[in-house]
């Protein structure tokens, strides 16, 4: 059994890419992390990680390895988590990042009913759109909406929103109802999440650079705004759903609107998520699939 040692430091070594954020994830130092992998490698008679000062990558040796020791990681994740499962009871903080109006209004109150279920865990909700580090913050997952980067985080689709284009009567009154996407070139355009609209015509997606003299990342703002006649909005529909039923807000250019925008859980690799974090993802994944 002692030629099992140092194998889950040193998959987590490999894919965090540092000593550091390995014991991190694993909950304990980065002294013992760096025993552990000074072991595994005189035990194998070579090195695993050529390391710098700012860096931490597989040798060749190392990458074979890991292609070897990160199933045997996955299955014993499993089987643990299948025995966890049977006599399941949540414990510790669960926190998440998440942002927009989707997030406050709709996966909070899916949260709550989880925690509900678990009355021993506690859950933390930061409302913040800024960049996330999972490791150094402590985060478990973020809820985030639109077009994401290429991060090398995993990402699952919760849900899908049509978007809505909508002015308020005194606007178009005063500046004209435009006809066509590129019209909005020549109008003040509320901004929330970025200034290039896109739109579908004829079955082929067009962005339209946009300005305006009111920009907000929070959706409620936007909404007041475009009210007030500061201009048009652009976003998921559910946010104008009030005021176009009682006529506050007119919609415009529906025949260009874009069929839907996402919205996202992103999380670290699974393997190395806390089983509060897994069963809180597939608890969302399950109420928005429905």
């Amino acid at each position: 059994m002692a030629n099992f040692e140092g194998i889950i430091e040193f998959v987590c070594v490999a894919e965090s890419q540092g000593f550091s954020a390995a014991a991190k994830q694993l909950s304990c130092s980065t002294s013992h992390v760096s025993r552990q992998i000074s072991k595994l490698e005189k035990r194998l008679g070579c090195a695993l990680f050529a390391r710098t000062t700012r860096l931490v990558s597989l040798t060749s040796a190392g990458l074979s390895y890991y292609h070897q020791c990160k199933d045997l990681v996955t299955g014993l994740q499993q089987a643990n988590e299948q025995i966890n499962s049977q006599q399941l009871k949540l414990v510790g903080t669960l926190k998440i990042s998440a942002a927009g109006t989707f997030a406050e209004q709709q996966v909070a109150p899916v949260l709550m009913e989880f925690a509900l279920q678990h009355p021993e865990l506690s859950i933390d909700i930061d409302f913040n759109t800024k960049p996330v580090n999972f490791v150094e913050d402590g985060i478990d997952f973020a809820i985030r909406y639109g077009k994401l980067q290429d991060s090398g985080l995993v990402a699952r689709k919760l849900l899908a929103h049509p978007m809505m284009a909508v002015a308020s009567p005194s606007y178009l009154a005063q500046y004209g109802i435009p006809n066509h996407p590129s019209d909005l070139k020549a109008h003040s355009c509320i901004i929330s999440n970025n200034d290039h609209w896109t739109f579908i015509h004829e079955e082929q997606e067009q962005n339209i650079k946009v300005q305006g003299r009111w920009k907000s990342n929070n959706a409620q703002a936007v909404v007041n705004a475009c009210e007030q006649g500061l201009g048009i909005a652009y976003m998921p529909q559910h946010n104008f759903l009030q005021a176009t039923e009682q006529g506050r807000l007119i919609p415009i250019l529906n025949t260009f609107w874009r069929s839907e925008s996402y919205s996202w859980v992103v999380f670290q690799d699974r393997r190395f998520l806390p089983m509060r974090a897994r069963l809180a993802i597939d608890h969302l994944l399950a109420h928005f699939s429905a």
